[in-house]
């Protein structure tokens, strides 16, 4: 895996594309604003696994000003690159290194197709962040994650993973650059290694994973089956996630 992966001026994106390319997994944790406290960061950043190459910022109902605060103070104690996985539009923040532009292609709600990205216009047209259109599909963990409560949609089930893969195309067919596949936060069940290997195989760009991953025997299924990059949030945040 990529060590000592920092953001030093190049296109995050090109890094990503390239280290799947040449087979290199990358690996994220996620910080939800909410649950971020400040006066515990540094001991959250001396924790990170020797191999984290991206800093994800998200959640589902967090505050403006809780991402940029979460944002802000996650750059001044990592130089790692700070990438925003923002629940709605009121989380992004300029002070990050690039967003996540997420749509959720596998629910019908037009809020979370379309319209949180049109009430985002304003604030990304003048800024300097570097936007990288993502299919984001939830995927049953096994559990009702507050994704599902927030954008009322179904995940997909992982029994019928050929549904899955053409969502994932439709999502690469419509121009996005990253596919996410996403169990939820707190999933009691990972995104399966046969669905990430069947996703892996039918696109062709590069494949994010998350949700419900604890250990690092299940992070190395999910790399073997074909996930690029890797996120953990949950099991992070409780000091659950056994590296």
């Amino acid at each position: 895996m990529i060590s000592n992966f920092t953001h030093s001026g190049s296109v995050i994106y090109s890094q990503i594309e390239q280290a799947a390319r040449l087979g290199q997994p990358c690996f994220a944790i996620l910080f939800d604003p909410e649950e971020l406290r400040v006066q515990d960061l540094e001991k959250h950043i001396e924790a990170l696994p020797d191999h984290t190459t991206h800093l994800f910022v998200g959640g589902s109902t967090a505050t403006a000003a809780q991402a940029q605060l979460a944002v802000r103070e996650l750059k001044k104690h990592s130089g790692l690159p700070v990438v925003l996985f923002p629940g709605d539009h009121n989380q992004i923040t300029a002070e990050a290194d690039a967003l996540l532009f997420l749509s959720l292609i596998s629910g019908e709600n037009p809020e979370y197709l379309i319209r949180q990205q049109i009430k985002s216009v304003d604030k990304l047209k003048n800024s300097a962040l570097e936007i990288i259109p993502t299919g984001y599909i939830l995927i049953d963990g096994g559990t009702e994650t507050a994704v599902q409560r927030v954008s009322k949609t179904q995940p997909l089930t992982q029994d019928d993973p050929d549904h899955i893969v053409a969502v994932a195309l439709a999502g690469q067919y419509s121009g996005k650059k990253l596919i996410y596949l996403e169990a939820g936060s707190g999933a009691k069940n990972p995104v399966s290694a046969e669905i990430i290997k069947a996703v892996k195989e039918a696109i062709h760009i590069p494949l994010i994973v998350g949700g419900g991953i604890r250990t690092r025997e299940q992070l190395e299924i999910a790399y073997e089956a074909g996930a690029d990059l890797v996120v953990v949030g949950t099991a992070f945040e409780n000091g659950n996630f056994r590296i």
